[in-house]
């Protein structure tokens, strides 16, 4: 069975060299689709020609957190118009940073601000959100459970929180991206959470080119890493790699309803 990369970033300058390259050997290594989520403005873009170029990529129009202070209600309209292309499956990343806050990073009242907005634009497209939340964990939650009546689906990308909140998030609707960090020796917490939630509850997920597993750790990541990921949340789950692959995608599948493979 072959897997989904439901968030990677191949519009990086880290893949210029061997972009076409790396893509194109995707199929060989077991992969059959994948996000590529938009941080900013441009990689929502970026990320939707990759798409018309590829017909195994996907696109997801968002803002990170730390990019928030390029918003406004005029690109805000922008991806409204540009949701419409059915290449596009979701908003995101979005969400809450509030990891190293200083000057130059976008204050929490900003971030709230277009977090909501981003919010509210998904509900109107009946489009999935994937959420980036880093040191903002009691607020993220607060926000999802006023939405989380309204919105169609989510998935708390790079999930790093407890099990406890996991469960949480869950009962708002939330499925939970699983990538590299699984398989740390530091990842006993995202280890945890991951033993105690059910694989229908789990996405696979690279963050490419950050975050790669082990024994690939410290290098650029990509999506044929994401084999050592199933195989951890096997171990983890006491399943066969066959049965994670076989549930995640289908939950990909369920996750993201425009997606074809």
């Amino acid at each position: 069975m072959s897997i989904i990369d439901t968030h990677a970033h191949y519009d990086d300058e880290s893949f210029d060299e061997d972009r076409h390259e790396l893509l194109s050997s995707m199929s060989d290594n077991n992969i059959s689709a994948i996000v590529n989520v938009g941080a900013t403005i441009k990689g929502g873009y970026d990320s939707l020609e990759l798409s018309d170029k590829y017909p195994f990529i996907f696109a997801a129009l968002g803002v990170h957190p730390d990019e928030v202070h390029t918003l406004n209600e005029d690109e805000i309209k922008k991806f409204r118009e540009t949701a419409s292309n059915e290449r596009v499956v979701a908003i995101g990343e979005i969400g809450l940073d509030y990891f190293n806050m200083g000057p130059s990073k976008p204050d929490k009242d900003t971030q709230h601000k277009w977090f909501r907005r981003q919010l509210e634009l998904a509900i109107d497209l009946r489009l999935p959100v994937i959420i980036h939340s880093r040191d903002a964990e009691d607020d993220t939650k607060a926000v999802l459970k006023e939405y989380a009546k309204d919105l169609t689906s989510c998935v708390m990308h790079c999930y790093s929180y407890t099990l406890e909140s996991a469960l949480e998030l869950k009962e708002m609707g939330c499925m939970f991206g699983i990538g590299g960090i699984v398989t740390f020796k530091n990842g006993k917490v995202l280890q945890e959470a991951v033993s105690g939630l059910e694989l229908s509850d789990i996405v696979l997920e690279t963050d490419c080119p950050y975050l790669a597993p082990v024994p690939h750790r410290g290098e650029r990541n990509s999506s044929i890493y994401l084999n050592y990921v199933a195989e951890k949340i096997a171990e983890l789950k006491n399943v066969s790699v066959e049965e994670v692959e076989n549930i995640t995608t289908a939950n990909a599948l369920k996750l993201f309803p425009r997606m074809t493979v």
